[in-house]
């Protein structure tokens, strides 16, 4: 697998504190990366780091292969792009003058691909009009359009969403879905709205008192959600005997509450346990979430 970026056992201290240890974090290219992690577990140091704005204690990280302790690294850089804490925006210009603040910054020598950009995070009709009269969900797709300048392959965003209403969440979703499916940018995105991440990340790491405890992609992370129908029912015995009978894996919650672990009809299941004596209350599908998988994983209460 080509990874876009990796750390290596990268510490970073403050002092006597410590804020990252050991850290070992691989992003595959081409992936959404969700780093999840409870306020203070690390990840925006970890983001500051990778985008050049503080340097580490010791250990080292690569993107696209070159070491942060060669002299190319700051060439590397220019092949990302980012937003930390909050969009670097100027509130008294335009979407098009921000852009072009931004050319110049980089050094680019035209606006090549500006009106591209503005389209894409659709900000393209907004005129004369200037980002403090935009809404948060504007300004936040203005400071992705600003991190688009110079068509980056890696975008790292620091909670993307805080604030946003749901119409904006949407609008963020769906862009940084578009930007990976169409012009294949890795993401690395840090975010504590976990059912939100879960509907766009390929790839998770989850980070913890400054450790990443553990990486896993989609795929594997959705084996380890075990979907289940919850029966409630009036005669648990004969209930357990009928799903004996037929070899399904079941968990007893309760006096009258059954978990069962498999694919069922449930109306099929109601009929034959009603010929046992045996009346099914109520029932309903579930499954577990990221959420609860994080939670599981570092044993503690909301990352909130």
């Amino acid at each position: 697998m080509e990874y876009i970026l990796e750390t290596k056992n990268i510490e970073k201290r403050y002092g006597h504190f410590k804020a990252l240890s050991n850290l070992n974090m691989h992003i595959p290219k081409g992936a959404i990366y969700g780093l999840i992690g409870k306020n203070g577990a690390g990840k925006t140091t970890l983001i500051r780091l990778i985008c050049g704005l503080q340097k580490v204690t010791s250990g080292e990280y690569t993107i696209y292969g070159i070491s942060n302790n060669s002299r190319k690294i700051v060439e590397a850089r220019k092949r990302l792009g980012g937003i930390v804490e909050t969009p670097s925006i100027c509130l008294d210009m335009t979407a098009e003058d921000n852009l072009k603040e931004q050319y110049k910054i980089i050094g680019l020598p035209s606006y090549d691909n500006l009106q591209e950009i503005l389209k894409l995070v659709r900000l393209n009709n907004t005129g004369k009009k200037t980002a403090k009269h935009f809404s948060l969900g504007m300004k936040q797709r203005l400071g992705l359009a600003i991190a688009l300048v110079g068509n980056p392959d890696l975008l790292i965003l620091d909670e993307p969403i805080n604030g946003l209403d749901p119409e904006g969440i949407i609008e963020i979703r769906e862009l940084i879905l578009r930007l990976n499916k169409e012009k294949g940018i890795t993401f690395l995105i840090s975010s504590h709205y976990l059912d939100e991440l879960s509907k766009i990340a390929t790839f998770y790491g989850i980070i913890d008192k400054g450790k990443i405890i553990k990486e896993i992609d989609k795929d594997e992370l959705e084996q380890n959600f075990r979907t289940r129908t919850q029966i409630n029912v009036s005669n648990l015995k004969e209930c357990v005997k009928y799903l004996e009978e037929k070899n399904l894996t079941y968990k007893v919650i309760s006096d009258n509450i059954i978990d069962i672990y498999e694919k069922i009809n449930v109306s099929e299941l109601v009929i034959a346990l009603s010929k046992r004596n045996c009346i099914v209350n109520d029932y309903q599908e579930k499954g577990e979430s990221l959420e609860n998988y994080y939670l599981n994983l570092i044993g503690g209460a909301s990352n909130d």
